[in-house]
């Protein structure tokens, strides 16, 4: 089965066309027209346009120190820039992953870039689930066991974003290699072109 530059089957015999069950088929039209990479994407651009900007505000910066401050991969950030501009960098830096994925629709390898951000970036956010205080609780009346506070909850999410961030770069970058092999094709029918016509040119003479 042959892919077109945005991996989807280019060849009449389409998934949704081999699929027989109802729940196949189903998989397939969403297979088809590329549902996932769609709701994963502009999930994922909405989540760091929006989080981004709030944490360029007050609250937002003043929300993150105990996160920030208790993770043994980025605690010395606020020690360094201080809780505000600290915040800044973060939330500018979240803005311009969004800005690198939606370039990603028009050039690939822009958009690797964007994904491999996002995945440093959710790398770290998971990690805090571990390190900040409350988020792992234990309650009362229930022994040997431990449980995700709403805190614990809200960082665990970023081990989901974690993976859709090495979804998007094997995304965009299957399309970059794609546009790669196509760009050498037609570099190669080119040249094969012009010394066709300039080993003809002296046979017509």
């Amino acid at each position: 089965m042959n892919l077109d530059s945005s991996g989807n089957a280019t060849n009449a015999e389409t998934l949704s066309r081999d699929a027989r069950s109802s729940l196949t088929k189903f998989a397939a039209w969403i297979n088809d027209r590329n549902v996932p990479f769609l709701v994963t994407s502009l999930g994922m651009i909405v989540m760091l346009l929006w989080a981004g900007s709030y944490k360029m505000t007050a609250p937002g910066a003043e929300g993150i120190i105990p996160l920030v401050s208790n993770s043994p991969l980025i605690w010395w950030h606020f020690k360094l820039f201080g809780p505000y501009v600290g915040s800044d960098i973060i939330g500018l830096t979240e803005i311009t992953a969004a800005i690198l994925i939606i370039t990603g629709y028009f050039r690939p390898k822009v958009g690797i870039l964007g994904g491999l951000i996002t995945t440093l970036m959710f790398f770290i956010t998971s990690t805090m689930v571990i390190s900040t205080p409350g988020a792992i609780i234990a309650v009362h009346g229930i022994k040997y066991m431990r449980y995700m506070s709403f805190v614990g909850l809200f960082l665990f999410k970023d081990v989901i974003s974690l993976g859709v961030s090495f979804y998007l770069v094997s995304y965009f970058g299957r399309k970059a290699i794609l546009a790669e092999g196509s760009n050498q094709e037609a570099k190669q029918l080119e040249e094969r072109s012009a010394s066709e016509l300039l080993w003809s040119g002296p046979a017509r003479s």
